[in-house]
């Protein structure tokens, strides 16, 4: 029976770590074949990389994000082995944190593992390549709400492109844009008394406008792509609203590319919709962190390594 108040969340880029996956791995064969189905899809042995290293090639991009979609998938499927019935059966909504949307589709059955490992390392390439390494900077900034970040971005803006990047939680937004914008934009926040603003270590200005080339390739690519319904519902980043139509989730995953994650927004309508169990299915516990921070939650578990697998269990 569908349990209503059950919501499955999966991290996106920055909660990557060498070695993630690997014990799920070794100790369940349900783990092993989605690594293995990655490969083959990829046609490379990115399960070495990830357990091996080196760690700078476990950042890279366009390992990141099918590395970490392959760890959230894993997750959900040794859960599904010993439960004996689909996620979709167990709980009744589902979010992804930028990237981690399509492994919150594929928990939907709206894509295949396969296909997505393949449409995340063109995404991860795609957004690598749309602005020259240096050019581009993320920062977070901690304490302020939007209005204040607004008026920040406002004076900042002409220096370049800055815009709001994550809606993370109360008190916790990400900026993204030219590296020059984002610099004036955190002397401006120190200057009127942010002092806890932290640029970043990314690659490339994720979620602006300067991402519209890998807007391009990904709108290209998801069209040549078979999406079907979710089985439940996908609250989608760009709408923080539920969708299990495919035509809208495969335009949201394009319109994500240059837009703001709106993650604040998304946990409180689920939260308004019921949830009270949120179970993060992959690595790390940075969603878990962000709920904490944004909504009244009854239970906050997640699925990263075997250990943690009775705990989870005991809440479904």
């Amino acid at each position: 029976m569908k349990n209503s108040s059950t919501a499955f969340l999966f991290p996106g880029q920055g909660s990557q770590a060498l070695g993630m996956g690997g014990k799920l791995a070794a100790s369940h064969a349900a783990a092993k074949q989605v690594f293995d189905e990655v490969n083959d899809a990829l046609n490379e042995n990115l399960f070495a990389i990830m357990q091996n290293g080196p760690e700078s090639m476990v950042r890279m991009t366009r390992n990141a994000q099918p590395a970490l979609f392959a760890t959230s998938m894993a997750a959900v499927r040794v859960l599904e082995a010993e439960l004996g019935k689909p996620l979709t059966i167990c709980g009744s909504m589902a979010a992804g944190h930028s990237l981690g949307e399509y492994a919150a589709l594929a928990t939907g059955g709206s894509l295949t593992i396969s296909d997505a490992a393949r449409l995340l390392r063109k995404r991860g390439e795609a957004m690598q390549s749309a602005v020259p390494v240096g050019e581009g900077a993320m920062a977070a900034f901690l304490g302020a709400d939007e209005t204040q970040i607004n008026n920040i971005l406002k004076e900042a803006e002409v220096f370049g492109l800055v815009q709001i990047a994550n809606d993370n939680a109360p008190g916790q937004i990400v900026v993204s844009g030219a590296a020059v914008a984002v610099d004036n934009a955190i002397r401006i926040a120190k200057s009127v008394g942010l002092r806890r603003v932290i640029e970043l270590p990314v690659s490339a200005p994720f979620h602006c406008d300067l991402m519209a080339p890998a807007a391009i390739v990904m709108e290209e690519a998801l069209e040549q792509t078979n999406l079907v319904d979710s089985a439940i519902p996908i609250y989608c980043n760009v709408t923080a609203a539920p969708q299990i139509k495919a035509k809208e989730l495969r335009k949201n995953l394009v319109t994500q590319i240059t837009s703001r994650v709106r993650w604040r927004e998304s946990l409180a309508e689920m939260s308004l919709a019921g949830a009270k169990k949120f179970i993060e299915l992959g690595t790390g516990k940075v969603l878990s962190g962000l709920v904490k921070r944004g909504i009244e939650a009854e239970v906050i578990v997640n699925l990263d390594g075997p250990d943690d697998l009775d705990t989870v269990l005991s809440e479904m």
